[in-house]
Order: C-alpha cells, then sequence, then structure tokens
C-alpha cells in the first residue's frame, strides 16, 4: 500500500509502521479514522482540539498551534495561553476531511476541551458534561477500575443522575455526565468534585480523591480536575498506547466483561458495525442539584490542595531536625 487519495486528499507512506509496537501501519490508521469519522466528528466539532502526533524516530508530542503549512479550509479558533503568554491557533475538527488530513500528519490521539470554542476566549461558556477520569492503581488489575467506576455511578444514581463511560483507551475509564446548558463553571467544577468524594466515601478501602500520587496507598484514583479549559480525549479516538488502541464505549452491564486492550484500530471498526455507541449510551443533558454544587464549593481544589501540600512537604523537608 503506497499512495492514495480520498476526500480531495493525497495520502503518503501509508505502508510504514504508526508506530513502535502499534502492530498498525499509518494506513490502518486513516482507514479507520475514515470509518468512524462521522461518529467522531460530532465530538471534536467547535471545541480547540489538541492532537498527539507520531513522526518516524521521533518521541509522541502533543500539537495544539496548527502548523504554518495547515490548509486553509481548516476551521480554527484562536485564544490566549496564559501558560506559554501567546496565542494559539487551535484548529476546530468540524468535518470528516479535517479528521483525515490530522490523519495524515500522523495525528493519533484527538483530545478537546469539555467547553466549545466560544465560551472559551474568556470562560463565559458552559460546559456540556462533567468528566470523572478513573485510573487503576500501579501494576493493579482492570477489575479495580471497574469496581470505582461502579462507585461512581452509584452516587450519580443516588442524585438522580446518570453517565456513559467509555475506556480511556489506556488503562482506565472516563464517565461523562451530560448537564444542561447555562452551568456555571465553577459550579461545574465544585460538582465533579462532590461526586468524587461521595463516590470515595462508599468504599474507602478501594478508591481515594488523593490528588499527591505518593498518598493514594494503592487505592484507585478518582481524578475528578476535567473542568474549565481541561482536556479529554475524545471517544473513538486512537491513543498511542501498545497495539493501537482506542477509547471505546462501553454499555455499564459490559463494564465487568470487557479488556480494554481489546478495542484497537484494527478491531473497533468491527465492534461497531453500524452503531454509534456513544451516542445511544449518553444520556440526556441534566440539571446539578444543588447540594451536590454546594458540597463541591467545600472540597478544595484538588491541584491547588497539592501545589500547597507540596511546599508544605518540602519546608518540613528542609527543618533541622
Amino acid at each position: 500500500m503506497g499512495d492514495d487519495a480520498r476526500a480531495g486528499l493525497r495520502f503518503s507512506s501509508l505502508d510504514s509502521p504508526l508506530f513502535d509496537g502499534a502492530d498498525a501501519t499509518k494506513g490502518d490508521l486513516i482507514d479507520y479514522l475514515e470509518a468512524v469519522g462521522e461518529r467522531m466528528v460530532p465530538l471534536l466539532r467547535d471545541r480547540p482540539l489538541s492532537v498527539v502526533r507520531v513522526r518516524p524516530g521521533q518521541e509522541p508530542f502533543m500539537q495544539k498551534n496548527l502548523p504554518k503549512y495547515t490548509p486553509d479550509w481548516v476551521h480554527r479558533a484562536t485564544l490566549w495561553a496564559g501558560s506559554s503568554k501567546r496565542e494559539i491557533s487551535y484548529a476546530l475538527c468540524d468535518d470528516v476531511r479535517t479528521l483525515l488530513w490530522f490523519g495524515n500528519q500522523r495525528a493519533v490521539e484527538y483530545h478537546v476541551t469539555l467547553l466549545p470554542a466560544a465560551g472559551l476566549a474568556d470562560y463565559s461558556g458552559s460546559p456540556t458534561h462533567l468528566v470523572l477520569d478513573i485510573d487503576p492503581a500501579p501494576d493493579q488489575p482492570f477489575a479495580q477500575v471497574v469496581g470505582a467506576a461502579e462507585l461512581i455511578r452509584r452516587a450519580l444514581e443516588a442524585d438522580g443522575l446518570a453517565g456513559a463511560v467509555k475506556t480511556s483507551g489506556s488503562k482506565g475509564v472516563h464517565i461523562f455526565v451530560p448537564v444542561v446548558a447555562g452551568v456555571d463553571l465553577e459550579d461545574a467544577a465544585a460538582a465533579t468534585r462532590a461526586i468524587a468524594a461521595r463516590a470515595e466515601r462508599l468504599d474507602p478501602a478501594l478508591a481515594t480523591t488523593a490528588f499527591i500520587r505518593e498518598d493514594r496507598g494503592g487505592k484507585v484514583f478518582l481524578d475528578s480536575t476535567r473542568a474549565g479549559g481541561a482536556t479529554v480525549v475524545a471517544a473513538y479516538s486512537p491513543r498511542v498506547r501498545p497495539g493501537a488502541t482506542v477509547s471505546f464505549p462501553i454499555a455499564w452491564a459490559d463494564l465487568p466483561r470487557i479488556d480494554p486492550r481489546e478495542f484497537t484500530i484494527r478491531t473497533a471498526v468491527r465492534e461497531l458495525g453500524d452503531r454509534d455507541p456513544w451516542a445511544e449510551l449518553m444520556p440526556a443533558p441534566q440539571r446539578l442539584p444543588a447540594d451536590l454544587i454546594a458540597e463541591g464549593h467545600t472540597i478544595p481544589v484538588a491541584r491547588v490542595q497539592a501545589m500547597h501540600e507540596g511546599k508544605r512537604r518540602a519546608r518540613e523537608a528542609r527543618r533541622p531536625e
């Protein structure tokens, strides 16, 4: 397989290995993106996009700013990045053609913001989902993640809420809770923290919200920090992981029976058939209960708390005995 043309684009080096350990070629990536494009693009549309690219002989790298050679027809949003003190021109992957163009640039992973582009310039927008990211402790089986995800589901149900779950494409899962338009950013972040805290209380021997890794004690981490301008890998996105796995939607009842490594760019299309399970499994947008928001506002922001704790521990370490 050499070069070919699809969607008005010419693709090159399709028979080259995608990355070490992928067990797939660049052509397999393009074929996969073409097959899932109509299901994946609605999840990317109007959201600033960051991609992870893998060039031959180089380490994977995340690209946010569009290169100068980007075609004019690729939609984009220019936003100020406070961390780097500069404007960044983000792609808006609004159609399959753009997705395939990125695939030809060897973009493997597709990460989007929780806020649409229009609300990110001044953070006046409203998130469409709350996201909880569940990662197992080192050397722990996926069953640990399944148990923790069930805690999140129970915590949601207790407040009349529901979420959809997908594999992260790595070792964990992401739980998306769709919310009605108009939710304040700080309230959404607070509600996410409260959900994680309530899930932790259901089984503190299994799960923890401790942001500092050394404080987790082998428990599964319930990460509630995906809020505001944070990004999350989109459903159906491939990952730079052994086997070229993908982030795959899973029904709650099926979660205990799956192995996330089974879903790859070579197998996922067959598993999907003509279905769009992420759209099918996603609940309708929901209103956040006032008690959930109120509790969340009493919980410190994890990253800020961890920063202060790190400074405190550093001072303790420097103090003479």
